[in-house]
């Protein structure tokens, strides 16, 4: 979950150049669909440590909108031809070691992970999108645009703080946490994987190392608000 999730109508389609930015475009589509499915099983986890029975239901309600999106990527990876656990391996040890050091240790950690964790993530494949062509940027940005599912989790910590106003230093910590494990796995995967280095780097006229900076710029700017609509300093 970004800013929100996307919308789960989305087109499948095929199409793929070959070459380098074929390569690109799988390893960006493997990696958003094994986010989305470990987004799937930690909203799942975080419903059933909700402290009430709506809460429940609408985090559950986002579970399902995150697996929803993953069935979408694994429909997308079929009409490339390509095997979607093959597609998505190569990021397993990333995703999971982000959330194996970030793991919430109660329920307002847990929603917080979840808006602001993911939305990072989200940032950061849209970011990369915009380099392998329209068809393919606009299935991610549609994936990952707020369409509301958001206000949930930005209403129930804003609440938590406001009855706890100690909660606020604690939570904010966290985010800050947060935010280095992601940038820092993010990093590891555009360099683990040669089609995505290649692409930022010499993919484009304007893809440099210099851009590269102003791209991780961009993601930090974008924490920074997200940690503001929850009421937390970044």
């Amino acid at each position: 979950m970004s800013d929100a999730g996307g919308s789960d109508h989305v087109e499948v389609t095929a199409g793929v150049e070959s070459g380098v930015g074929a390569d690109a475009v799988v390893d960006l589509i493997g990696a958003l669909a094994y986010g989305q499915l470990t987004a799937f099983f930690h909203l799942s986890r975080d419903a059933e440590r909700a402290p009430t029975l709506t809460a429940r239901a609408e985090l559950a309600r986002l579970a399902v909108a995150e697996f929803s999106r993953y069935e979408v990527l694994r429909r997308r990876l079929d009409a490339m031809q390509v095997a979607p656990e093959a597609a998505m391996e190569p990021f397993v040890a990333a995703l999971d070691a982000f959330h194996e050091r970030t793991a919430p240790s109660d329920y307002a950690e847990g929603l917080v992970k979840a808006y602001v964790g993911e939305g990072i993530g989200a940032d950061f494949y849209r970011e990369i999108s915009v380099f392998l062509g329209a068809d393919v940027h606009a299935l991610v940005s549609d994936l990952v645009s707020d369409d509301g599912q958001a206000e949930f989790v930005v209403s129930q910590v804003r609440s938590a703080i406001e009855a706890d106003p100690r909660l606020a230093g604690r939570l904010a910590l966290y985010g800050r946490r947060m935010v280095g494990e992601a940038l820092s796995q993010a990093q590891r995967v555009a360099a683990d994987r040669d089609a995505l280095t290649s692409l930022l780097l010499g993919g484009s006229p304007t893809a440099d190392l210099s851009e590269l900076v102003k791209m991780f710029g961009r993601l930090t700017e974008a924490h920074s608000r997200r940690m503001s609509r929850l009421g937390l300093s970044a």
